[in-house]
């Protein structure tokens, strides 16, 4: 890679329940939750025909075997939202006993089936879908957050060194304490003001209405990264170009403009050797499984032909930073100093 090459980045929110428990009921969202299931193994199959490499981004709770071992590895210092809804601490105790018996918080055959493929990276989603916010937590607690995780991660031989801030709540404070545990790249996100990271209680109605339209016209513009902006900091910030929105039968008949909307962005980063990054949850292909996965590979016959005619690569957010690192001559041991875990 060079500065003139392009490159497509795809990340996955891997959650589970513990990243929509403070608005979603269970039942509520079974066949989504359930699906996941079905959705990483045929994601993995789709990934390596492709070869397309991808950064697993993946809360730390679903490491665990059992339910005693999660408990085992929580951290002491919690963070105390404002709003105690937030946090998945006192609900931790109302989970299921292992993955068997409760396959909605957790997925260590899932984590394992993944690091078992080619060019998928497993990086953090933070331990408790930590909210960075909000109000009530601390610089503190988050520090004691990322290390829960990377200390649950290390037990199967995993060095998470890329972050997905949870419902991108991009915070520049902690940026410090993330280079401090080892990560090397994260997720910021698209530098329209549509996209600025907000509270819960902050966001509006009009924002997230605006963000949908987005989705199927272009509004906020291509969102796609020259490498020279990403290479100013350490740890890397490579944004979020575009989430991609799940099927859905209310708006079926906007798919064209949806796969347009987002092919057209490649084809822009492509051209000018920028950075594209796609981004979404395994439980949005959770239902309407085979509609979702025909939209993604869309996405891949394009992301190929782009490969043919301009050279794009696949990479995932840590083969990026390691490309970015040389590319700037960074020297890591300085820049990082070496992880407590």
């Amino acid at each position: 890679m060079t500065d003139k090459n392009s490159s497509f980045v795809i990340s996955l929110d891997f959650e589970l329940y513990w990243g929509v428990r403070d608005n979603r009921t269970i039942e509520s969202y079974t066949n989504n939750l359930l699906g996941v299931r079905s959705v990483v193994p045929a994601l993995l199959k789709l990934f390596k025909k492709y070869e397309i490499h991808t950064t697993w981004a993946t809360v730390g709770f679903l490491f665990f075997d059992t339910h005693a071992e999660l408990l085992e590895g929580l951290p002491n210092e919690r963070p105390k939202y404002s709003n105690s809804n937030f946090s998945p601490y006192e609900y931790v105790n109302r989970i299921g006993s292992n993955e068997r018996e409760d396959p909605f918080h957790y997925a260590l055959s899932l984590i394992k089936l993944i690091a078992n493929y080619p060019y998928q990276e497993i990086a953090t989603h933070t331990f408790s879908h930590y909210y960075c916010l909000e109000k009530g937590q601390t610089i503190e607690t988050f520090q004691e957050d990322l290390e829960a995780a990377k200390k649950a991660a290390k037990k199967y031989n995993l060095n998470l060194e890329s972050l997905v801030f949870p419902r991108n709540q991009f915070n520049i404070q902690y940026i410090q304490v993330c280079k401090e545990m080892g990560i090397k790249a994260y997720r910021g996100n698209e530098s329209s003001w549509l996209y600025t990271a907000k509270s819960q209680e902050n966001e509006s109605l009009a924002r997230r209405a605006i963000r949908l339209i987005d989705a199927y016209l272009n509004i906020s513009g291509h969102n796609s990264y020259p490498v020279n902006e990403i290479l100013g900091d350490f740890p890397f910030n490579i944004p979020s170009s575009r989430f991609l929105r799940p099927y859905g039968t209310r708006l079926k008949l906007l798919e064209p403009l949806r796969l347009q909307r987002i092919l057209s962005d490649m084809t822009y980063a492509a051209k000018k050797g920028q950075v594209y990054h796609l981004w979404w949850h395994p439980h949005n292909f959770g239902s309407y499984l085979n509609e979702n996965l025909s939209f993604l590979q869309n996405i891949l016959d394009h992301y190929l032909k782009l490969q043919d005619s301009y050279g794009m690569e696949s990479l995932n957010m840590g083969e990026l930073s390691q490309r970015l690192m040389k590319l700037s001559k960074l020297d890591v041991k300085n820049e990082c100093l070496t992880s407590r875990i």
